[in-house]
């Protein structure tokens, strides 16, 4: 912004005198440029006069507040975003500071144009400027996604995901895991650490969130800061794109399913884990949670329907890991580690523990930085878990648009049977025609699980 906290939402024509040459040449570069904004408008903005009479009563950051119930505010932001922002190329938006209570933004007694309460814009806020900003790029048939501070009921169906600028590694995944309840994304990030073990961990848990985010823009942190741990970041972010078409299928049922891409162990069939009898009687004064923090699992989670994460934290050698029903499988491996029961590992430095579901398939691609583009073949590898019998729907689409709302996307069964002699055997799929396919028609099946 040419001025920000609060914004113009104006190029600053001394960093960016070309803002459109400068998308472009990152469009180039197989990158699109996501802007960092909260939705308070400076008075030296152009849009200040225009929004003024359509904002509340109190400022937040010294920037006027929209009324964004009133359909002529909404009109008055699209009109500037889309000429300065979406026509010529930005992909997305970060909305901050749309959190918070009275303290931090409007106070009870602040008033607005539309007549709603301060305290219903306040809970609404996140919420409306997320509805606004999607259906700008849904208007124009372009995909995206973000970051929001903020949320509320009913945005499960908003392309953004919530983050918060609190660091706690452990309350990171506790976060994660509990938003899986209302069905919404919430996501960690890694931006500083004290010791490399700890970069690598945080570095892990991101890579196997709903959004892999290095946020290092204040402190300087890279990849490579620690060289120590430099090969097993660059590993597991190589990991996560290798599991693109399982995490993009997720992501497909999240869309027509309903199911939340990462899930709380409470929410998966068969997770019978009964907690330890609780000695001495609930302090609500002293501990109010005391028996709570005792019965909960919240530091281990389902990615999709095979995939269970057991992240690691600085400081810790082992952790114990909770095994719902059914046989379990290293992911590395293919080694069983367990059935219905509590284990215990001690995983090296440079692995995140990963366990898979009997008769999980899990399809997977070769290394590549950047994702595939419309067009793309990519070879595919589909790996098999355990000795049962499973199937998985891998999904496809163009990756860009919405037209996946008019059919045009692809789900493909691949499954994995026994043959006369009793092995298992992956099934030739039956690929779409017409439809949008970009893998190679070749599957190379792995089984991970040696069985005598």
């Amino acid at each position: 912004h040419s001025s920000s906290y609060p914004c113009t939402f104006e190029w600053d024509k001394t960093r960016f005198p070309d803002p459109k040459g400068f998308l472009e040449a990152l469009a180039k570069k197989g990158l699109s440029a996501n802007l960092w904004f909260n939705p308070y408008v400076s008075p030296k903005a152009g849009l200040y006069p225009k929004i003024k009479p359509l904002s509340g009563s109190h400022t937040v950051w010294n920037g006027i507040v929209p009324d964004f119930t009133l359909p002529q505010t909404r009109a008055l932001f699209k009109d500037h975003f889309m000429k300065t922002h979406l026509e010529i190329g930005v992909g997305g938006y970060k909305v901050d500071e749309v959190d918070g209570y009275d303290f931090w933004v409007w106070p009870d007694v602040a008033t607005f144009p539309s007549g709603t309460s301060a305290e219903q814009m306040r809970q609404v806020y996140g919420n409306l400027v997320q509805n606004m900003t999607g259906s700008w790029f849904k208007e124009i048939n372009q995909r995206t996604y973000g970051l929001v501070r903020a949320s509320n009921a009913g945005s499960s169906n908003f392309p953004y995901v919530i983050y918060n600028d609190y660091y706690s590694h452990k309350d990171f995944i506790t976060a994660l895991v509990n938003s899986s309840f209302i069905g919404v994304l919430w996501t960690p990030e890694v931006r500083a650490s004290k010791s490399a073990e700890e970069w690598v961990r945080r570095m892990q848990s991101v890579c196997f969130s709903p959004m892999a985010m290095l946020n290092a823009w204040a402190d300087g942190t890279k990849p490579w800061s620690f060289p120590e741990v430099e090969q097993a970041v660059n590993e597991v972010a190589s990991l996560r794109m290798q599991l693109l078409p399982y995490l993009y299928s997720t992501f497909a049922q999240y869309h027509f399913e309903g199911k939340p891409p990462f899930r709380a162990m409470n929410l998966v069939e068969g997770f019978g884990y009964k907690p330890p009898t609780v000695v001495g009687q609930l302090d609500a004064t002293a501990n109010p949670y005391a028996m709570s923090v005792k019965k909960d699992i919240k530091d281990q989670y389902m990615m999709g329907d095979y995939i269970l994460v057991a992240p690691m934290f600085a400081g810790e050698t082992s952790r114990e890991v909770y095994l719902p029903q059914g046989k379990w499988y290293d992911f590395y491996t293919g080694e069983l580690v367990g059935e219905n029961q509590k284990i215990n590992i001690t995983p090296a430095l440079d692995k995140i523990p990963l366990f898979v579901k009997d008769g999980g398939i899990i399809p997977m691609i070769p290394t590549r930085r950047q994702a595939p583009k419309v067009g793309d073949v990519v070879p595919l590898e589909v790996r098999d878990y355990g000795g049962a019998v499973g199937n998985f729907q891998l999904y496809d689409d163009d990756g860009v648009s919405f037209d996946y709302e008019r059919g045009t996307y692809s789900f493909t069964r691949l499954a994995v049977a026994k043959n006369s002699v009793g092995a298992l055997q992956g099934e030739l799929p039956t690929l779409p025609t017409g439809k949008p396919f970009g893998y190679a028609k070749e599957i190379k099946w792995v089984f991970m699980t040696k069985t005598k």
